[in-house]
């Protein structure tokens, strides 16, 4: 009798691959049926209206409008993107049909002709990274929004590898939507029998990265194959590697092995070390308290988080540790109980009873000032890119750029940077933070608010609770004598002990911790 082979169980239960791209090299057959599509169809339209011929990008067109998505809205993102307007018409439109759907079927039918004449290439690296996944009894699936998935694997010798398929036929007599929508990653997990917090999302695609967020799985693991790696990240990619060759089994289990449990579901633990305690609260602003939103002028609290805020406010010590100026902050958060510390603790006070005061990077005003306006004057005409001057630090967004221009958005920080020897970048989330180059930080500044309150001892548990990158330097200097609660919907490293899926789970972490502190004051 032959046994199977035992494994320690992993932290993920399934990986699904998009096809093209990352399984097969379709999508080289894919650009060029696009490319002949749209080019005939711009040509002859030229001819007819007599304006200019603009031939379709096989690069930066198809990476942007068509790469990853069904067939249709391919065609209406090109087309619109071009200002043309064209009816959508039905599925069954044939060739020479001026409607989205007929363009659409004559893209397939190019397609179906290169791929019979051609065949698809295989990326043979996939194919060991999926054998070894199946070898430790990881469950395989693979989506593409092509219609020619069956064909496809069955002429590279794939079709057996696969416990589950979601393509465009399945999608379309389900009524799933395309991406950046989940569903067929969703159903994908469905037929596999597994959940999306359990399992991984390999994609070339931004548009299948967008899909694989949504979703809310485990990990979504992007595939540069040359073109838009920096677009893949700035989309949602925890990770961007070039090849599937690249990376192991174990090397995507210690992803997982990061992930951090709830504080929500760690209740009773918390409240045993709060037992006998005050509590000390620091809280970050953007992504925690409120959203993260296009512009910074939008992030605005909602009422019930400011109650929640304020009926901890009443029961412990709580101050508010963000990016934005202390101005800023403070008017948005509306609580002159609280202490503030703004522009990443470079300035800081206390409500209006105390003497709390402190502004270590005074001195770096007119340095902050001075590359603001030259950074301004930089990208100037990038559209989407912005520059916000807090006086003692500055950020630019480039979350409303275009994926393609962050690169240039970021070589124009960094050489304006190079004059300005007494400043320093950081980075966080879609923007680059400029600092005055003094060892100071969040975590600093929290350390600077517990000596100034005399709770800078074993009589008092400070809790941090953040989302941003430029939040782990509290959470690295409260690890071992407090708390840090990382604010996230994927597991990712961080000195945090505890984790919040999002704004909502925090002002319910936020209420429980109101109801502790209240009972733990001595």
């Amino acid at each position: 009798m032959s046994h199977s082979p035992k494994h320690s169980r992993l932290h993920f239960d399934a990986v699904i691959f998009d096809m093209d791209g990352v399984v097969t090299n379709t999508a080289k057959l894919h650009a060029r049926a696009w490319k002949q599509l749209f080019d005939d169809y711009l040509r002859r339209r030229s001819a007819e209206s007599q304006q200019p011929f603009v031939p379709f990008d096989i690069k930066s067109d198809y990476l942007t409008y068509v790469d990853g998505k069904p067939r249709y809205e391919g065609v209406r993102s090109f087309i619109t993107a071009r200002g043309i307007d064209l009816p959508y018409g039905d599925p069954s439109d044939g060739e020479g049909s001026d409607t989205i759907c007929g363009l659409g079927n004559a893209k397939d039918e190019i397609f179906e002709h290169l791929l019979h004449e051609n065949g698809p290439e295989v990326f043979e690296t996939t194919v060991v990274l999926i054998e070894q996944l199946k070898s430790r009894g990881v469950k395989v699936g693979i989506v593409t929004s092509s219609k020619h998935c069956r064909d496809v694997l069955q002429m590279a010798g794939l079709d057996e590898l696969f416990a589950a398929q979601v393509d465009g036929v399945s999608a379309e007599a389900l009524g799933l939507r395309g991406k950046p929508d989940p569903d067929i990653f969703l159903k994908a997990a469905e037929l596999l029998g597994v959940t999306a917090d359990r399992a991984v999302v390999v994609e070339d695609a931004v548009s299948g990265v967008q899909a694989g967020r949504r979703g809310r799985f485990a990990l979504v693991l992007g595939v540069d194959r040359g073109h838009n790696r920096s677009a893949l990240a700035a989309n949602g990619a925890d990770l961007v590697i070039s090849d599937l060759g690249e990376i192991t089994v174990e090397q995507l289990e210690s992803w997982f092995a990061v992930a951090l449990p709830s504080a929500l579901a760690r209740r009773d633990e918390i409240a045993q070390r709060l037992r006998g305690r005050q509590a000390a609260v620091f809280l970050d602003y953007d992504g925690t308290l409120t959203a993260i939103v296009a512009r910074p002028e939008l992030a605005v609290m909602e009422p019930d988080m400011r109650e929640a805020v304020r009926a901890l406010a009443r029961c412990c010590t709580t101050a508010i540790v963000s990016g934005r100026a202390l101005g800023d902050v403070a008017k948005l958060v509306d609580l002159r109980e609280l202490y503030y510390a703004g522009n990443h603790g470079f300035e800081i006070s206390g409500p209006d009873h105390t003497d709390i005061s402190y502004a270590p990077g005074k001195q770096f005003l007119s340095a902050v000032n001075d590359i603001s306006r030259r950074i301004e004057a930089g990208i100037d005409g990038i559209d989407g890119a912005f520059v916000e001057n807090k006086a003692y630090s500055l950020s630019v967004h480039y979350r409303l750029a275009a994926r393609e221009d962050v690169p240039k958005v970021e070589r124009i920080v960094d050489q304006t940077l190079a004059s300005f020897p007494n400043l320093a970048k950081r980075h966080g989330k879609e923007v680059f933070e400029i600092r005055p180059k003094i060892d100071w930080d969040k975590g600093k500044a929290v350390l600077w608010l517990l000596e100034a309150l005399q709770l800078n001892g074993p009589a008092v548990l400070p809790i941090y609770v953040g989302d941003d990158v430029t939040d782990e330097d509290a959470f690295a200097t409260l690890k071992g004598r407090g708390i840090g609660v990382l604010v996230t919907d994927v597991a990712r490293p961080s000195a945090a002990e505890y984790s919040l899926h999002d704004v909502g789970e925090v002002g319910q972490f936020l209420r429980m911790l109101a109801t502790l502190t209240c009972a733990s004051r001595p």
